[in-house]
């Protein structure tokens, strides 16, 4: 296996990787609250779990990677506050709750595909795992961390000494800054839910010793975690919002149960910008792999777009930024297919692009940087043209997930199913005779950028 080096968050430091069972990597990776649709800064997230492992697998490791699906258990804040979201979501939309979490799910794991997002070895859903929630809890109090109120257990901070470590803050810190609490029984502030008792209307309960009720978001995915992970685990990846609460929490009671560290590494994902600003459905700027194929992109576009910033950076999304993203994308996927009916290279040649790909792996060994990884695979392709190009690339692309063995014509040809079903829906009407339908949606078409043509049995989607 190869020496690889990540930036720790826990430490502040590059440390090397040093599995506790090499050669398995075991990962733990927070997934998605299916309530609703992933958007855009979700998935950039996505992306930099799928750069981990991917980059693990292609050093000689073999992965054991977990990501929950958390369907109970997370309230509208990140703390204990609101309603919980599914419950929230199925008022709303009139649906079940199970009926939400099937719905969002299937989309965020086609969203996975349209990315080449790798599906981690274990999908734990938290409704699946409640017993181990509740045998948590359970623990926790008998240890003396967990204490009772009127709603719910709750996890005594001041009895965990070191609780502030992930994100550097003390628990006067953290009780300074801990709104004021509706519940007074709590006895801090910033104590956190393990267990919250449901109201009889509340719709997802399950019996614990406390009576009916729903576990804690926190707790979720440190069950889950020994459950399939063990004791110990290698790595925990996130996003930084997970940081100075979630994972605070994750670390408080795991540590607490076991009496010792269990995360050896914690990896963060950045937030994404868009226009420089944050993203926010009041501003109307919250978009999805669907918006983004509505507008003519493709979603290996938006994963290139990703790759140009270190997951460690703030990323700015503007649809001018994607654009060029696109545009340099094709034009790579273009140079290195068309060398693969290209000679083979001369020795002066061959030694460059090994050279080449040898700084993309270095690159991408060195804490994932992918945006020096791409510039050094660009120059690679600047070399003369030669079949070496086209292998070199090719195997770099198990880490890129880019396609690039596809020329750029064939991905600029390929049509969004959302197009197309816009043009059935056109066509459908056409044949109605209904014309101011079928007028308005030959508009809206033309606005996403596609122009149809009209045959007599049919129709053909050109881009325009």
């Amino acid at each position: 296996m190869d020496k690889l080096k990540f930036y720790n968050t826990l430490t502040r430091r590059k440390e090397e990787l040093s599995p506790l069972s090499p050669p398995v990597v075991t990962t733990y990776s927070c997934g998605p609250t299916v309530y609703n649709y992933a958007h855009i800064g979700n998935l950039r997230t996505y992306v930099f779990m799928d750069e981990l492992r991917r980059t693990l697998k292609y050093a000689g490791y073999t992965t054991k990677s977990v990501m929950n699906i958390t369907d109970v258990g997370h309230l509208t804040s990140d703390g204990d506050d609101g309603e919980d979201k599914m419950q929230t979501a199925a008022k709303k939309q009139n649906k079940s709750p199970e009926e939400i979490a099937a719905f969002y799910s299937a989309v965020f794991f086609k969203d996975l595909e349209r990315l080449h997002i790798l599906l981690p070895e274990i999908i734990a859903k938290a409704t699946d795992n409640i017993d181990e929630m509740i045998d948590f809890v359970k623990v926790l109090c008998d240890k003396g961390y967990g204490y009772e109120t009127d709603d719910g257990i709750y996890f005594d901070i001041s009895k965990f000494d070191g609780y502030g470590k992930l994100s550097r803050c003390n628990i006067e810190d953290a009780l300074a800054g801990a709104r004021v609490a509706v519940n007074t029984q709590k006895r801090h502030p910033a104590d956190f839910a393990l267990w919250k008792k449901a109201e009889k209307n509340h719709i997802m309960q399950w019996q614990s010793p406390w009576g009916m009720g729903y576990p804690g978001w926190h707790i979720e995915c440190s069950a889950m975690s020994k459950k399939f992970l063990g004791e110990r685990f290698d790595i925990h990846t996130g996003g930084v919002d997970h940081i100075p609460i979630h994972h605070e929490n994750e670390i408080a009671q795991s540590e607490a149960l076991e009496g010792h560290k269990v995360v050896n590494l914690w990896m963060h994902g950045e937030f994404m910008l868009v226009d420089g600003g944050k993203m926010s459905k009041s501003l109307g700027n919250v978009y999805t792999i669907d918006d983004l194929i509505a507008k003519g992109f493709s979603p290996l576009a938006f994963r290139y777009f990703c790759l140009n910033t270190h997951y460690r950076n703030k990323l700015n999304f503007t649809f001018d930024g994607l654009s060029g993203a696109a545009t340099a994308y094709n034009r790579l996927r273009g140079i290195i297919s068309a060398c693969k009916t290209a000679q083979k290279a001369d020795a002066d040649t061959a030694q460059k692009v090994q050279a080449q790909k040898d700084a993309v792996v270095a690159a991408v060994y060195d804490d994932l940087n992918f945006p020096l990884a791409l510039g050094e695979l660009w120059t690679m392709a600047k070399l003369p043209a030669c079949r070496d190009i086209y292998d070199a690339a090719v195997e770099l692309d198990s880490i890129l997930a880019l396609d690039l063995h596809l020329p750029q014509e064939q991905a600029e040809q390929q049509i969004p199913d959302e197009i197309k079903q816009l043009a059935d829906k056109r066509f459908a009407a056409r044949k109605a005779k209904d014309w101011a339908t079928s007028d308005a949606l030959r508009a809206e078409l033309d606005a996403l950028g596609y122009t149809v043509l009209d045959g007599k049995d049919g129709y053909e989607i050109k881009k325009k």
